[in-house]
């Protein structure tokens, strides 16, 4: 299989690489909470967002600004044909993400060690989501199971 993203060898710790950004829409807000059935006050009814909560607005749910956050990283192409496997992740959200707001991820590697099996690799990532205003909305380690070159 031909791939175009990076193979377990390309990285190293402390390299960094970014992603584009992306605006969280309401379309995808409405889309996100309804298909996966997120129905808590506190992202679907303004008005007891404006009354009960410090927001004054509707967030988003932080599974959606992972998920996002993901995609953006998907669609860097680091991935590409060779990312086999997400095998876990530490997560810590640091302030919530409205509808509108633009986020982009810093992605730097922060370790990396080799299998038993040669195909393959785990790389750990730390990756810093930030708004529009480059303020810190979400920070996660994730670990992948990534291809080797040379099978």
């Amino acid at each position: 299989m031909k791939s175009c993203g990076l193979y377990f060898e390309d990285f190293s710790t402390g390299q960094a690489y970014a992603t584009d950004r992306r605006t969280i829409t309401e379309a995808d807000h409405i889309n996100f909470t309804t298909a996966l059935g997120f129905f808590e006050p506190l992202f679907m009814d303004r008005s007891y967002v404006a009354d009960k909560t410090p927001y004054k607005k509707p967030i988003v749910p932080g599974a959606l600004t992972f998920s996002a956050a993901e995609g953006l990283t998907i669609l860097s192409g680091i991935l590409h044909g060779t990312g086999l496997a997400f095998l876990g992740i530490e997560l810590k959200v640091i302030r919530p993400v409205f509808i509108g707001e633009t986020i982009s991820v810093k992605i730097d590697v922060v370790d990396k060690r080799e299998t038993k099996k040669p195909d393959r690799g785990i790389v750990s990532f730390f990756q810093c989501v930030n708004n529009q205003d480059d303020e810190p909305v979400m920070e996660y380690t994730i670990r992948r199971m990534i291809r080797r070159s040379h099978v």
